[in-house]
């Protein structure tokens, strides 16, 4: 069996993130990953296809919401990573509940496990995609939810510490 480079990012376990923007007219949210790089300042990348209505949204608005999916939303995780917002008001379609943010203007997705509330401090293009560097300046748990990992095209709940 021939080995795909491609496949090599599925090896990688991550977070499932519901990214939430919202510019001057629209909102859009998206399924994406997010890696911490600093705890203190609490920097965070993720990436972007330049080809998506979210990423013209955040170089509206210089912001997001890092949304943490919890257990309950695999279907949603699902749906908005098949649906192109620049067609489409996902957050109507897909009966998404709006939680209002405390420091910026994007909404955080109802629902899900923990909501950063991030600003972008810059930028950089990768190809088809764009790697933000963004610093979380707000943050809420739910300690009741049960945070969503993604591995191999699998969704995850991670519930029992083993270590």
């Amino acid at each position: 069996m021939e080995k795909k480079m491609s496949n090599v990012a599925r090896l990688v376990p991550c977070s499932v993130v519901l990214l939430s923007v919202a510019g001057k007219q629209k909102k859009d949210a998206m399924t994406a990953t997010c890696m911490f790089v600093s705890e203190d300042p609490a920097y965070f990348v993720v990436s972007v296809a330049k080809s998506s209505f979210t990423y013209q949204l955040i170089e509206e608005s210089a912001e997001f919401v890092l949304n943490l999916a919890s257990a309950g939303q695999v279907k949603l995780a699902k749906a908005l990573g098949a649906t192109h917002g620049s067609r489409v008001d996902k957050f109507a379609k897909f009966k998404i509940g709006l939680e209002k943010s405390r420091a910026i203007a994007s909404p955080g997705i109802k629902g899900s496990y923990a909501f950063l509330e991030c600003r972008v401090i810059t930028s950089y293009p990768v190809g088809k995609y764009v790697m933000y560097l963004a610093e979380a300046v707000d943050y809420r748990v739910d300690e009741k939810a049960t945070p969503l990992a993604w591995l191999s095209n699998r969704y995850f709940a991670l519930k029992d510490p083993v270590g």
